[in-house]
């Protein structure tokens, strides 16, 4: 079985060769731009164009949707789905992902499509990539406005990156003031007084007593 070649050297080759066939292709001092139909929509933030005879699969950059798992998931692939699916897109490709997905800008007749998710609530601005303050700026007049998955119950409205994280549906745990206890003082459960200060060893201090990765620590306090 031959090697897996590097995913950066996969899209050169891939770039070279759609470009002498069909000049689908364009690059600019920094960025690859890709032309192509969207054929398939993941969810909210990942898509897949055809591009001549191939099929190139797109994370849209600077933004994070919700998991199908999630609430609004859902909902949030099918906006994406309305906006974009069967239509001829760009996308400003700045770096490939871990799972070989163009990480992109998508551009649709002008429409910032990446932009576009976040102004409208179906997608929140991933504030560990993105670039732009303006993305922020968006998901901030979104949530004042109620718009989208901002419309749900404070409670389902779980980032994407820490219900991930979490491995899911794992439940949430409650964020817990700072002030009232201290990392490196208790490291077992018999030392703890009470859920809430074995919650924030859990959360804060990265402690590990829940035995059973169910998301609950200490369940003799925490039943």
């Amino acid at each position: 079985m031959s090697q897996r070649k590097p995913a950066e050297f996969v899209l050169l080759v891939f770039v070279a060769s759609c470009a002498l066939a069909a000049n689908t292709f364009a690059a600019d001092q920094k960025r690859v731009v890709v032309r192509g139909q969207v054929v398939a929509v993941g969810d909210g933030d990942s898509l897949t164009l055809r591009v001549g005879n191939e099929k190139v699969k797109v994370r849209l950059a600077q933004i994070d949707a919700p998991e199908l798992g999630q609430p609004y998931g859902r909902e949030s692939r099918a906006a994406l789905a309305a906006m974009v699916s069967k239509r001829t897109v760009r996308a400003e490709v700045i770096e490939i992902d871990r799972y070989d997905r163009n990480v992109a800008e998508v551009y649709l007749d002008g429409r910032h499509v990446n932009r576009d998710m976040v102004e409208l609530g179906h997608a929140w601005a991933y504030t560990k990539y993105s670039r732009s303050i303006h993305v922020i700026e968006l998901e901030d007049a979104a949530r004042a406005g109620g718009r989208g998955l901002w419309s749900l119950p404070e409670e389902q409205r779980d980032a994407p990156w820490e219900w991930r994280h979490r491995g899911g549906n794992r439940p949430r745990v409650k964020p817990i003031a700072r002030s009232q206890f201290a990392c490196g003082t208790k490291h077992r459960c018999s030392e703890m007084t009470s859920c809430a200060e074995a919650r924030f060893h859990l959360a804060e201090c990265g402690l590990e007593i829940d035995g059973d990765r169910d998301g609950i620590p200490c369940e003799s306090l925490c039943r």
